[in-house]
């Protein structure tokens, strides 16, 4: 007898027509509403993405990392480099938790757009200084797909609550988004980032939850990504599939839900080994007030905490965003 993998896997063509009122997409509907309730992780297939461009997403990141640190440096937050204005979005270095990684915000914003809003988490990166014309085409395209594919996805949500999906406008804007297309790179590790004090597992990422509505990643081959079961507290590998892309839900879907869909615990393996792995953190607009009537109640309340505060508060837990 086959084993039933704990992290399912769902294909979801049918809920990309934008048509979530046929049969087969209300099914795919139950199906992502049963993944976000018993494990907070699941796997998509048939999401549109084309593998060829996943792995042109992912040889721009390999690229970066491989350069220098002076071509890395150029982007870093004023933290690394003293020249640059950026505190939240650029690169870090793995001196920091372990990894390498570089965090880019909507590619669409400008530096005029970035002055003229004033929000700490809206900042422009001149990216020309550290990737070539071919380059940034690639990363722009991978975040309107990744972009649109996540939207569709909170759709997905949203029909659960028999709302109007067209709602989901009111939460993500593109240029106010606070989405992250992230790159993180584990180097040949020399030792553990932490000693799970749950199971003493070395690990190259520590336990934690994400901030956003759902994160969509892109792990390679070596793998090590863990899940945790919220009600046994064993862990779970997610097992690579060249063709899928791992999501899992995060606090800000936790609190619309009103904890009906919890953020999940997951951390990452220490292997030894480099490894890239592409999360895309997929976060509302700066200025979306988190209102738990949002989903739960027919009328639509303006009133809540404004996700920017919200975001704030969650990232203080993280070591790269201590700065």
């Amino acid at each position: 007898m086959i084993k039933k993998n704990y992290i399912p896997t769902i294909n979801i063509s049918s809920i990309l027509r934008k048509n979530f009122d046929s049969k087969t997409s209300l099914k795919i509907v139950k199906k992502i509403e049963k993944a976000c309730l018993d494990v907070g992780f699941f796997q998509i297939i048939g999401h549109g993405i084309k593998l060829k461009n996943i792995n042109k997403i992912c040889t721009v990141g390999e690229n970066f990392f491989k350069s220098d640190k002076k071509n890395k440096l150029k982007l870093a937050p004023k933290k690394w480099n003293k020249k640059n204005k950026n505190i939240y979005r650029g690169y870090f270095p793995d001196d920091v938790n372990g990894k390498e990684g570089l965090d880019l915000g909507d590619l669409r914003v400008t530096k005029k757009y970035s002055k003229k809003v004033k929000n700490e988490y809206i900042e422009f990166i001149n990216i020309k200084k550290s990737f070539s014309t071919n380059s940034i085409s690639k990363l722009s395209d991978y975040y309107d797909d990744i972009f649109n594919l996540s939207e569709t996805l909170f759709k997905s949500i949203i029909k659960i609550y028999n709302k109007d999906t067209d709602i989901s406008k009111k939460v993500f804007s593109r240029l106010k988004t606070l989405s992250t297309l992230r790159f993180n790179y584990y180097p040949n590790q020399s030792q553990p980032v932490e000693i799970s004090k749950q199971d003493g597992v070395a690990l190259g990422c520590e336990t934690h939850v994400d901030s956003g509505i759902f994160t969509v990643l892109y792990q390679n081959k070596k793998g090590g990504l863990q899940v945790q079961n919220r009600k046994t507290k064993k862990w779970h590998d997610v097992p690579f599939d060249k063709n899928a892309l791992v999501v899992n839900t995060g606090r800000a879907l936790e609190y619309l839900s009103k904890g009906k869909f919890k953020a999940t615990n997951h951390r990452v393996l220490w292997n030894k080994q480099k490894r890239l792995s592409v999360p895309f953190f997929f976060e509302p607009s700066y200025d979306f007030k988190m209102n738990l009537s949002f989903l739960n109640y027919k009328k639509l309340r303006n009133n809540g905490v404004r996700y920017d505060k919200f975001l704030n508060k969650s990232l203080k837990k993280f070591i790269e965003y201590q700065r």
